[in-house]
């Protein structure tokens, strides 16, 4: 058991890892929140559709700032001095594995949403209090910004988003040994665009008149009518979409399978580099 997994072992590598890389590790988190909080303080008035700034936000901040923080987790195999050193360290290559999911998919995760709700709910108190009560459409205006929930909604796919692109990210660090974040990004552009087209072109053998085929989602696709003479009389987009089963299967998939065989796959390559 100790040899995979020792606590005060364990502890030492996390401590070792946060204070050789603290400049990396909290510099890079502390400029995400930077970043986050200036978004904010320049889309903050009214003007602006308050849920869309949300949104944008808490995407970017959570999705993009962990899946850039998961590319350079592992990037000590850039060169083979510092590949070397890291693979001898004291530690199970289990323990080493943790080490970055810890960092990467909680340590992470967990400040920045204590930032984000604080900033949120910050500059949502802000607008409210700068509200004119005496307006005729006070609570109307009042009612449409909220503190952004974490439990429900657009949040949810954030997660799921989060969890995909940064065991992506993770497992490539460990393939690539430089430039990762860029290489991964292309390697995940160049799967969704061929998954598209193959399912673009799947539909349009199957259904006449196919505009767009999202893949795993719906298929658009334009009905005409004709008359006698092959006049067209009228032309009605619909959407054909998943079974409500199938969609439920493959919400799964997204949202449990796929993210646990990326950040397992990762573990099986950190041990392998160890051979």
């Amino acid at each position: 058991m100790y040899n995979t997994f020792h606590l005060p072992r364990f502890g030492r590598l996390l401590k070792k890892t946060l204070l050789e890389r603290s400049v990396q590790i909290f510099g890079f988190t502390g400029a995400v929140m930077l970043i986050i909080f200036i978004y904010y303080a320049i889309y903050h008035l009214p003007l602006f559709q308050w849920i869309e700034v949300q949104k944008a936000a808490f995407l970017v901040g959570l999705v993009g700032g962990g899946a850039f923080l998961a590319s350079f987790m592992f990037g000590y195999f850039s060169n083979n001095a510092q590949g070397s050193s890291y693979l001898t360290l004291p530690a199970s290559h289990f323990e080493k594995w943790l080490c970055g999911v810890l960092i990467v998919g909680v340590l992470y995760p967990a400040a920045f949403l204590i930032f984000f709700r604080i900033v949120d709910a910050s500059f949502v108190a802000w607008y409210h209090n700068h509200l004119d009560t005496t307006a005729p459409n006070y609570q109307q205006l009042y009612d449409t910004v909220g503190i952004f929930p974490f439990d429900r909604g657009k949040s949810q796919e954030v997660y799921m988003y989060f969890a995909n692109y940064s065991g992506a990210m993770l497992l490539g660090s460990m393939f690539f040994n430089k430039l990762s974040f860029i290489k991964v990004t292309l390697v995940i552009g160049g799967v969704f665009l061929s998954i598209y087209f193959i399912n673009l072109l799947i539909a349009k053998l199957v259904f006449p008149g196919v505009q767009n085929a999202f893949p795993f989602d719906s298929v658009d696709i334009t009905i005409i009518k004709t008359s006698a003479d092959a006049r067209i009389i009228s032309s009605e987009p619909r959407a054909l979409d998943v079974p409500s089963k199938e969609l439920k299967m493959l919400d799964f998939f997204a949202r449990y399978l796929l993210p646990a065989a990326l950040w397992s796959i990762a573990y099986v390559r950190l041990k392998e580099k160890e051979f």
